[in-house]
């Protein structure tokens, strides 16, 4: 595996998010939202595959039972990977039709944290909400325009999640599947980019994908910039550790934004992309919906 990022799909997607690894299967699966459609890789064999989808698609993951999970702007929905149909089992923002789910993660105990957004990126409409054993309700943390995350720590007791437009990071302490209380993690400066999907490694540090920033940070539990990885397009959107020793990071970038000029001089915008990231990632869990 290289140390700089390559591209493995070029898929060109307009916008790349949500990368996954399942562990049951050896493969990768991520989306497009804009498409929209569900995607995946298997970096044994180099297989592709893909499934529209009927509505903004942000996140896929996989559930009991060998299904998965996705989160569609019309709510979330079982993911029949057999016959490409999606059934709803819920819709917590039915009354906000300009909203549309973004980003998601399963904790330890198989809760599904998922965030919201305003599909026009303007009013303070995204939530973060939290799925499990058929109750989904909103965890109370404050709305924002854009939401992105969450992501855990590797004991399940730090929530982390984004403010995008704000460019803010923020840490939540979670008890018992109820966040307790939150304080800034970081901030992202003017110039570098707006903080896009979060993923902690097995060292308990948050890799963060800088969406018009060219990279990808990691940053220590104290929220201390500690690396860099420069990549070759500007909108990485997310990565997330796989492979047989989850030590590969596999990045989803986007070309959403682009002007034409911007597109010709980044050729490998929206390409799926994978380095060494020189450290483990953590196990992910299965949701129980």
């Amino acid at each position: 595996m290289a140390l700089s990022p390559e591209p493995i799909w070029p898929l060109g997607a307009t916008l790349g998010e949500g990368p996954v690894w399942v562990a049951r299967d050896a493969a990768l699966w991520f989306v497009d939202i804009k498409a929209p459609a569900v995607h995946r890789f298997d970096p044994a064999s180099g297989a592709r595959q893909s499934w529209a989808a009927p509505a903004q698609v942000g996140w896929v993951l996989p559930c009991e039972g060998g299904g998965m999970i996705a989160g569609l702007q019309t709510g979330v929905h079982r993911f029949d990977t057999a016959t490409g149909s999606f059934a709803l089992l819920h819709a917590p923002e039915a009354g906000r039709p300009g909203n549309r789910l973004n980003d998601a993660t399963v904790a330890a105990d198989g809760a599904i944290w998922f965030g919201s957004m305003d599909d026009a990126e303007a009013e303070d409409t995204g939530r973060i909400w939290r799925l499990h054993d058929g109750i989904c309700a909103d965890t109370g943390l404050p709305p924002v325009s854009i939401t992105n995350g969450p992501a855990f720590s590797p004991d399940g007791t730090t929530l982390y999640h984004h403010d995008t437009l704000g460019c803010r990071i923020w840490a939540s302490r979670v008890e018992a599947g109820k966040v307790i209380e939150t304080s800034l993690f970081a901030e992202i400066e003017d110039g570098a980019g707006y903080p896009d999907g979060p993923t902690v490694d097995a060292e308990g540090c948050l890799w963060v994908g800088l969406f018009a920033g060219w990279g990808v940070r990691r940053y220590d539990p104290s929220g201390r910039l500690i690396a860099t990885v420069p990549m070759p397009v500007a909108n990485i959107t997310k990565i997330a550790f796989g492979g047989p020793d989850l030590r590969t990071a596999y990045a989803t970038t986007a070309a959403k934004g682009l002007t034409e000029a911007e597109r010709a001089a980044q050729p490998l915008a929206g390409a799926l992309f994978a380095f060494d990231a020189g450290v483990a990632g953590l196990e992910g869990h299965i949701a129980r919906v």
